[in-house]
């Protein structure tokens, strides 16, 4: 399974960014597709994620009802995430991931795979 992921940047608190995440390969292999972040100084945290049927998400309780997460519909091994009102808290480089999409498993310990990081700059 191979993973690219892109979108990330410098944006100013209050602004948006979407990072989209392309999943190639053994595609059957994964139970959802999302992000994990790891912000300076920090572990890596579960961010959101989709199940591959599209029906099932999650969110961390920091990013709740800031960030969303969506599959393509023309293209349903990718991703976006779009980030909403973002704050300086939300720098971090942030990873594309697949595995099982639920609370308890969207963390580092449980991923299948991981695609590169992309840098998320939030600061004025």
């Amino acid at each position: 399974v191979q993973l690219q992921a892109s979108g990330g940047g410098l944006v100013q608190p209050g602004g948006s960014l979407r990072l989209s995440c392309a999943v190639s390969g053994f595609t059957r292999d994964y139970l959802g597709i999302g992000w994990l972040r790891q912000a300076p100084g920090k572990q890596r945290e579960g961010v959101a994620c989709i199940s591959t049927t599209g029906e099932k998400t999650f969110y961390a309780d920091s990013v709740a009802g800031r960030f969303t997460i969506v599959r393509d519909d023309n293209a349903k091994n990718t991703v976006f995430l779009q980030m909403n009102n973002l704050q300086p808290t939300d720098t971090a480089i942030y990873y594309c991931a697949t595995g099982v999409c639920s609370r308890p498993y969207w963390r580092a310990t449980y991923i299948d795979h991981w695609g590169q990081g992309t840098l998320v700059t939030v600061s004025s």
